[in-house]
């Protein structure tokens, strides 16, 4: 397993709407990265509009405390906003449930299930969190588990393989840790509500001056 899967959770930074301005001096992208293969990656979930004005890519663990503390705000932005895509990047580098957690996810996508799986995940409270905890949540959630187990059967090599592209954009953008977001041309770290919610206004105003 690469051992990036196994790197250690840094302290997170919650911002707030009044401590956002290192924020935008922080380029999402760099220039040899492949931004088309980050926003649209066939095989990643996608939630919110998907003819939004601005995109929202998560970089996420379901061993990430910071990343289970932002979730509910990042979910109220994403539907109070109603013009917000947000693409799901499963980023599990910090255990060895981690990453069955995002193959359960990830299968429940097949049946259209990603986000209800994603949402039955973040919500297991604590860190370090075992695959017994996982598959219970998932199965608590009304997902069809059945299926579930065939799709990840049939799929395994596939989910496999957006896992590990994932971990090579974030490689290639040099993150260091979970839950990163990009937003727009931005990159930042744990947000709550007002902080995604003046992040999206800073996009679209970057995006309209241009």
């Amino acid at each position: 397993m690469n051992r990036r899967l196994f790197l250690r959770l840094s302290t997170g930074l919650t911002v707030s709407s009044a401590a956002l301005t290192w924020l935008f001096i922080r380029p999402a992208f760099a220039q040899d990265v492949d931004v088309n293969a980050v926003l649209s990656d066939p095989e990643a979930p996608t939630g919110g509009n998907p003819k939004g004005d601005v995109t929202i890519v998560a970089f996420l663990d379901y061993n990430c405390p910071f990343c289970k503390k932002s979730a509910p705000d990042l979910d109220k932005i994403v539907k109070t906003d109603g013009k917000i895509r947000l693409v799901y990047k499963d980023w599990p580098i910090l255990t060895e449930a981690s990453v069955y957690g995002a193959q359960l996810a990830l299968a429940a996508n097949y049946q259209g299930k990603y986000e209800t799986a994603h949402a039955a995940l973040m919500a297991i409270p604590g860190r370090k969190i075992g695959q017994d905890k996982m598959l219970a949540a998932v199965k608590a959630s009304g997902v069809d588990m059945a299926r579930l187990q065939s799709d990840l059967k049939k799929n395994g090599p596939n989910i496999m393989a957006l896992l590990k592209r994932n971990l090579a954009q974030a490689d290639s953008l040099g993150m260091n840790g979970t839950p990163t977001y990009l937003i727009g041309p931005f990159r930042t770290s744990t947000l709550d509500y007002p902080g995604f919610k003046e992040a999206v206004a800073e996009a679209r105003r970057r995006q309209a001056a241009k």
